[in-house]
């Protein structure tokens, strides 16, 4: 062997966990342009009182420029590893973030709320494509090695949407109106849009390749049984729990329709989602860790704000400030937790990160209208970084061991599974949360109320720590990417 190859094979032997510098570049690419997605989600959530008095609609109306939103998503997600594997992941990404940038630029030149809640299903049907794509292309690119690390970028929108969302939200409403809250996505979209005919490979089927055929059996059973599942959780907060007809139909439909398709998709090749991947133990136990990390992450997230309003008689922006901490946390600990995730496997970190947000979710549970603010941030702050960790060890779990053409369907199943765990935890605390309180008006008969659902908040975290023990315990790199190169047969 020459000195030059022995130069050129040198890193690979020095530093098997360097990372491609070609995955940075599609993990920023995809990331700028996820980020409009993300705090999208959130931004709105503060100006709903603002868009009831200039738009003359009630509040139950102008909450679904909100609920619409969410369930346009929740029906597209089921399409995505199709579509990918129709057209190619980069002109389907391109396409899903035009089509987003078109319904935000349309969402800001709303004229009235029926208007406004069409443009948001538009942007929630790209958005809903969009989730899903974000994590297959990178993974994608990353075939199988590092996923730690990589799992840590990807799942920086994902933790800092919910607690910056309601701040850049409360920012923008102080700065200017509430349609600046949709332009503010353009410049994401369209350096997002650059980027990716710049950076994505072109991936398209060959054109005597194989097109999977859509599984319209399943798009017809998974979609709107995810949407009225999400739907009916959401109508919870209407003062009647679980019992009200507004809830229990369209969840018990909602649930019967998604068992249908799980008899359907089983047995068979070919449907829309392929539920044979929860045979992976990695899959399933991620699947089962993301849908508790759900409710931990989107249930907290509703009790917090409201309590510094209700309890401690913050303004919007004032309580999505004092989330801050949080979010700093989250950014604290992905570094670690990605490399840790790598050179431990996820179970350790796992097992540490759901310990740390338990842990750091009891003073909520002891909260009162004159606890020190000094305590709380420190607590929010450890919570912060229990979560960043706790976000990247299961969700990177999943993608062990899984090839090439499973990757968009294990990234399906783990975001059905956070949003559906995110909906019923704000579902179950919101009726805890009405039932302790009661007709409490005072801030001290309040805090009595939300001690009580932060308790509940803290058992669904902890109920997660023993569950980390079924995720793999070492890390295969060397197995994943062998099989991820022998099966790149789409480009």
């Amino acid at each position: 062997m020459s000195t030059a190859d022995r130069a050129g094979s040198a890193p690979a032997a020095v530093d098997p966990d360097r990372i491609d510098p070609a995955v940075w570049r599609t993990a920023f690419t995809v990331l700028v342009g996820a980020l409009a997605v993300v705090f999208d989600t959130t931004i709105v959530s503060v100006a709903l009182d603002d868009l009831a008095g200039d738009l003359d609609a009630p509040l139950s109306t102008v909450q679904w420029v909100s609920t619409g939103y969410l369930l346009a998503i929740f029906v597209t997600i089921p399409l995505a590893g199709w579509a990918q594997a129709r057209v190619g992941g980069k002109r389907l990404w391109i396409a899903s973030l035009s089509v987003f940038l078109l319904g935000s630029i349309l969402s800001a030149l709303a004229w009235s709320s029926t208007s406004l809640i069409a443009f948001r299903v538009v942007q929630g049907v790209a958005g809903g494509i969009m989730m899903p794509l974000t994590v297959t292309l990178i993974m994608q690119a990353a075939k199988g090695r590092n996923i730690g690390k990589v799992m840590a970028v990807i799942t920086v929108p994902t933790a800092l949407g919910p607690v910056l969302g309601p701040v850049l939200g409360g920012l923008v409403l102080h700065l200017a109106d509430w349609r600046w809250l949709f332009l503010v996505n353009i410049p994401f979209c369209v350096a997002g849009c650059l980027l990716a005919r710049r950076d994505l490979p072109d991936d398209r089927p060959a054109p005597d390749g194989h097109r999977p055929r859509l599984d319209v059996v399943g798009l017809l059973l998974l979609s709107p049984g995810v949407a009225a599942l999400i739907y009916g959780l959401s109508q919870v907060g209407g003062g009647t729990g679980f019992t009200g007809a507004r809830v229990l139909v369209p969840v018990v439909g909602g649930l019967a329709l998604i068992g249908v398709f799980v008899a359907w998709a089983l047995p068979r090749d070919g449907a829309l989602v392929d539920l044979r991947l929860f045979r992976h133990r990695a899959v399933a136990s991620s699947s089962a860790l993301v849908f508790l990390a759900g409710l931990s992450l989107y249930g907290a997230m509703m009790l917090l704000p409201l309590y510094f309003q209700q309890v401690r008689g913050e303004d919007a922006l004032g309580a999505g400030l004092l989330l801050v901490p949080q979010g700093v946390g989250a950014l604290v600990a992905r570094g670690l937790a990605g490399r840790y995730t790598d050179r431990f496997g996820p179970r350790r970190v796992a097992i540490a990160a759901f310990t740390f947000v338990t842990a750091a979710g009891v003073p909520f549970a002891f909260v009162t209208a004159d606890t020190g603010e000094p305590l709380l941030m420190a607590a929010l702050f450890v919570r912060g970084i229990g979560l960043g960790a706790a976000m990247i060890a299961p969700s990177g779990a999943a993608y062990v061991g899984l090839r090439h053409e499973e990757i968009p369907d294990a990234s399906i199943i783990t975001r059905v599974a956070q949003q559906i765990g995110g909906s019923i935890g704000i579902a179950v605390l919101t009726v805890v949360l009405q039932r302790s309180a009661g007709d409490a008006r005072t801030p001290e008969a309040l805090a009595h109320g939300f001690d009580a659902a932060f308790w509940w908040s803290v058992a669904f975290t902890a109920v997660a720590v023993p569950l980390c023990l079924l995720l793999p315990n070492r890390p295969e790199p060397e197995a994943v990417p062998g099989r991820a190169d022998t099966t790149r047969s789409r480009r």
